[in-house]
């Protein structure tokens, strides 16, 4: 029988660690909700979700990008991030029974008061209705929209480009 020392089952744990997948958190508390849930095979989409190496390198990206901004005159606050719960809230809102969200299932993230739209809906028509409903709401910036016409693959976080 062989007995491994303390340090070498040790060594040996910490070098399986690679291989386990890092957890993926809403580091930041971004507004995310699922705003319809009518398509059943609608993949869940990442969202805001990181993991912790993604969220160091993105603190530093939204820390210059409110900065910019706000030096450039551009933004009231130099957090720009700082009014996207209010803004989910108009948003949210605003979808909350709508009528355009039946026969969709639409997950929805707010970050610098840019609205990202992700999931499923039954038309083309459809996507474009949602999305104009959300641009009209005051204080969105822009409108990403990632919707699959029917249940398709998952739609994934898209990190925002400078």
């Amino acid at each position: 029988m062989t007995v491994l020392a303390p340090g070498l089952l040790l060594l040996a744990l910490l070098a399986g660690g690679g291989a386990i997948a890092q957890e993926r958190r809403n580091w930041f508390d971004d507004p995310f909700w699922q705003a319809s849930a009518d398509v059943p095979d609608c993949p869940t989409p990442a969202g805001p979700l990181l993991t912790q190496e993604e969220q160091r390198r993105e603190a530093h990206d939204r820390i210059e990008r409110g900065t910019s901004c706000w030096l450039a005159g551009r933004c009231a606050d130099s957090n720009i991030y700082r009014g996207d719960r209010a803004l989910g809230e108009r948003v949210r809102a605003a979808l909350d029974g709508s009528a355009r969200l039946t026969g969709s299932s639409v997950w929805v993230t707010v970050q610098r008061q840019w609205v990202f739209l992700q999931g499923c809906v039954a038309s083309p028509q459809q996507a474009l209705a949602i999305e104009a409903d959300v641009k009209a709401i005051d204080g969105v910036q822009a409108v990403v929209t990632t919707l699959d016409v029917g249940p398709g693959r998952p739609p994934t976080y898209r990190r925002l480009e400078r």
